[in-house]
């Protein structure tokens, strides 16, 4: 039953993590139209879709990395915030890598932008603390068996006893 618990806990935490990566992309994508300030106001309505494409793209692209980190610290007990956002920062490179053609006769990627990776790397390094805050710090405790009820303590002698059932 707690592993049942345990992996709503997981997806919740991933969902989140997701959501936060791709606002990150989406903001650091933007940002040179953010700051251009003859550009006006920012249109709410074009920003929450953008986020929203942000989340299903990051969801999209990091699933399978990021549960592979997520099997790895869950079947070894690693709890470690350094852990996490180090695996959050590969999972954020291999979604970038993975987008990037990659020239076999070479085995070089082609047409790498400097920063878009950065930007990957740390909405990945983000979305791992933010996994981490939320899921991470109890890796591996559904295993635990759960600890005995300790029985109350004794009546001092002095008391009324209790009524015999």
């Amino acid at each position: 039953m707690a592993l049942i618990g345990r992996l709503f806990v997981i997806l919740f935490a991933f969902l989140a993590a997701c959501l936060v990566a791709g606002m990150i992309v989406v903001g650091a994508v933007l940002f040179p139209e953010f700051s251009d300030l003859g550009a006006g106001p920012v249109d709410q309505g074009a920003l929450n879709i953008l986020v929203g494409f942000g989340f299903v793209f990051i969801s999209g692209f990091a699933l399978l990395p990021a549960m592979l980190v997520v099997l790895i610290t869950e079947a070894f007990y690693v709890r470690g915030a350094l852990t996490y956002a180090l695996g959050g920062g590969l999972v954020g490179l291999a979604c970038y890598l993975g987008l990037v053609p990659f020239d076999t006769a070479t085995l070089q990627f082609e047409g790498i932008v400097r920063r878009h990776l950065e930007i990957m790397t740390g909405a990945g390094i983000v979305a791992g603390v933010v996994y981490w805050m939320i899921a991470g710090r109890n890796a591996g405790a559904w295993r635990e068996p759960p600890r005995p009820v300790k029985p109350p303590p004794p009546l001092p002698s002095h008391s009324p006893s209790p009524p015999a059932p």
